[in-house]
């Protein structure tokens, strides 16, 4: 298994600045996904990880090896891309096998690599059929059999899931987290979806305009958010966000409720709140925000609703038998260590 640190690296295009001096190590054997909206510079990191961009400077090293200067064949990693990149002349079976044979790989060989890997991804009775009579799922597996075959040091994943539909991305994302627990090789993975980086990543690195706003385990990026970037980003639906006034440990809320919590800063900062962690109540003591509801979305297990605060737009994931309809006041009550506060000018928790 090897790592890859990346140190110091930084991109332009012109005089757009794409990634800023960016610097992260990449474990042994870890599963790491990049996240950020488009335009963020995620899948221009990888592509100058694969060797297929070039950056202006900084360095990459991969097993501790720098290879700025190493051409993309050298590099010892393989690539799954978002549109398969499968010759559509060729068989399963020779896709898979192409880039060893290229290498110059026995033939003997080649062909129990892509058996191997044909086992591995169920797709045996596959094998001798062309890329025009494969489902989208299947010829993602072909792709990534055919970076399977190569046993490199290194996977790259450029959003391979983005043209399946949702229930082929749910089933897809499964079957790449099992694939990587049972090869255990180092994963970088790029995706704009926060649900695939919530459930794929061992550590996820939010990109924004090309810089780190910060790296950790997903449930630690989701509790602990260090910005209102990644609080707001992480998460579905995402983070409320209402303005409020500190004053010693009280919170002054929209609407004039008020709640209690620890704080150094004072004046007006910025609350967030998760819509899980808003609860409906009936009693008017017990509500620290009253809101009125526009939009109900019965999801079954449970219901979002769409709630109007003082002219604040609010988000609570409430029981899936919830009574209630839409023009309705509601009452709502959260509790102190559910909230977070930001620094409305920075950002910053």
């Amino acid at each position: 298994m090897s790592g890859v640190s990346i140190r110091q690296v930084s991109k332009q295009y012109g005089s757009v600045e794409v990634i800023r001096e960016l610097s992260i190590d990449v474990r042994e054997g870890e599963f790491l996904v990049f996240v950020g909206p488009s335009g963020c510079g995620k899948s221009t990191l990888l592509r100058m990880i694969a060797g297929l961009e070039g950056f202006h400077s900084g360095e990459i090293a991969i097993d501790g090896r720098v290879v700025n200067a190493l051409h993309p064949s050298e590099r010892d990693i393989a690539m799954v891309f978002q549109d398969y990149a499968l010759y559509p002349h060729m068989t399963v079976r020779k896709n898979m096998g192409f880039g060893l044979k290229m290498r110059g790989t026995a033939a003997a060989e080649v062909e129990k690599r892509v058996q191997d890997a044909a086992a591995i991804l169920q797709i045996e009775p596959l094998l001798e059929r062309r890329p025009r009579e494969l489902s989208g799922g299947q010829r993602q597996r072909v792709a990534m059999g055919r970076a399977i075959v190569r046993k490199p040091k290194v996977f790259l994943f450029d959003e391979p899931l983005s043209n399946l539909d949702a229930k082929l991305r749910g089933d897809m994302r499964s079957e790449i987290k099992s694939l990587h627990q049972r090869l255990e090789t180092t994963s970088v993975y790029v995706t704009h979806d926060q649900v695939e980086a919530m459930t794929m990543a061992d550590r996820i690195v939010v990109l924004n305009g090309g810089r780190i706003e910060q790296v950790g385990t997903p449930l630690e990026l989701y509790h602990q958010p260090r910005t209102r970037f990644v609080a707001g980003f992480l998460g579905a639906p995402a983070m409320n966000f209402l303005p409020v006034t500190v004053a010693g440990d009280s919170v002054q809320l929209p609407g004039g409720g008020t709640i209690r919590t620890a704080s150094s800063r004072q004046g007006a900062l910025e609350l967030g709140v998760r819509p899980e962690r808003l609860r409906w109540v009936t009693t008017p003591g017990e509500a620290h925000l009253r809101a009125t509801l526009t939009v109900l979305e019965p999801l079954g297990a449970d219901t979002l609703a769409m709630l109007d605060c003082a002219g604040h737009k609010l988000v609570a994931r409430l029981p899936g038998d919830c009574t209630l309809r839409v023009g309705e006041a509601v009452l709502l009550a959260m509790d102190a260590d559910s909230v977070v506060l930001f620094d409305p000018q920075t950002g910053l928790r």
